[in-house]
């Protein structure tokens, strides 16, 4: 259920400023009536409308439907006293956020049929006023029929898409905690062993080197041999491991943003020389998070991408002629941005923001 703040119905096909008019129209309405009485009883039941139409969204339970009957009860006699029936929109809308189908059916006809016969009535007692807008009472009816059905289906979709992202985000967790466990049992298998013999042996050469100074030569050698070996496990394990190049990124974010029907333009070279698999993977990965915000999030018309490689550093900059994105955004986690800072904390990079004519995120990478 939404909060009571968001009463001006959202998503409708109609702007905001329409619900606010049909929120001031009845007192024109009202006001038109000759009899004092009904003017005092058309304000009583404006307030208690938007009264209980606010209630009706902070409650729960079956307060819910009470309020909903009070407001069903009024939409009726501001139909049959002054011609006024687009109250019956107003419940329309809420309708449709009650997500329980017995209620939602229940309210549906109730309100449905009681509109057609307050309608049916004035209509049956000829009023002016009410045949002057009568392409807006078909409209109206209309709305009263489709629109329930269409908030309920959005809500539900919503909700459904939710689910679905905090599934996505949970598996999402689970392969990342999979992988660091692959990856942990993997060294512990690959150097676990091996470190503990090379301590071993460490602790008897020291031992050795004021007893027998050939037996100690001979247990350095093993030492030299064990961590050689070690070293080369450590790098068969990481050469299997899935590294993202440069180069073959670039492939994907050029798919990417000639499918969003955007120019891109790529300065510099890709191959990247001399640098670690775990830094151009690195790279890698914030250039794919930065050109997707600027796919989904910027509104621009061209990317820019500059790959420069220096003797001290790695410098990579994607920038747009988009909106640019706010101070507030970028120093939270907004778009990735915080994902991107972790990545590069692991290889000493740093991330500079620039909004000002688009935005400009600059990747910098020292070489070790």
């Amino acid at each position: 259920m939404r909060n009571w703040y968001h009463v001006i119905p959202k998503n409708t096909g109609l702007s905001s400023y329409v619900w606010i008019v049909f929120c001031i129209l009845p007192l024109y309405f009202i006001f038109r009536s000759s009899s004092t009485m009904e003017i005092i009883i058309g304000v009583l039941a404006f307030l208690m409308f938007f009264t209980s139409y606010r209630l009706s969204f902070i409650s729960k339970g079956w307060s819910v439907y009470v309020w909903v009957s009070i407001e069903m009860a009024i939409s009726v006699v501001m139909t049959i006293l002054f011609g006024y029936v687009y109250f019956a929109l107003f419940l329309a809308f809420f309708i449709g956020n009650i997500q329980k189908k017995v209620g939602f059916l229940t309210l549906y006809i109730i309100h449905l049929l009681s509109t057609i016969v307050a309608v049916s009535i004035v209509v049956f007692r000829q009023n002016e006023m009410f045949f002057s807008q009568f392409p807006f009472i078909i409209i109206c009816l209309i709305g009263v029929i489709l629109l329930p059905f269409t908030m309920f289906n959005k809500i539900k979709q919503e909700r459904l898409e939710g689910q679905l992202e905090d599934a996505n985000k949970r598996i999402s967790q689970l392969m990342v905690f999979e992988e660091r466990q692959r990856i942990a049992r993997d060294l512990h298998d690959t150097l676990g062993q091996k470190l503990s013999l090379i301590g071993l042996k460490s602790d008897l050469a020291g031992k050795l080197m004021y007893k027998n100074l050939n037996s100690a030569k001979i247990e350095i050698d093993d030492i030299h041999k064990t961590a050689r070996t070690a070293l080369k496990e450590v790098r068969e394990m990481v050469s299997d491991m899935r590294r993202v190049k440069l180069k073959d990124e670039i492939i994907h974010i050029q798919q990417m943003v000639e499918a969003a029907e955007m120019d891109l333009n790529i300065e510099g070279d890709p191959e990247l020389t001399n640098t670690p698999l775990l830094v151009e993977n690195v790279l890698s990965m914030c250039l794919k998070e930065a050109v997707t915000n600027v796919v989904k999030h910027s509104q621009a018309t061209s990317c820019n991408v500059l790959i420069k490689q220096s003797p001290h550093e790695v410098l990579l900059s994607v920038q747009d002629n988009g909106i640019g994105i706010s101070d507030k955004v970028s120093t939270l986690s907004g778009h990735g941005l915080q994902g991107m800072r972790e990545r590069l904390e692991f290889v000493n990079g740093s991330l500079e923001i620039n909004s000002s004519n688009g935005t400009t995120l600059t990747t910098r990478v020292p070489n070790l």
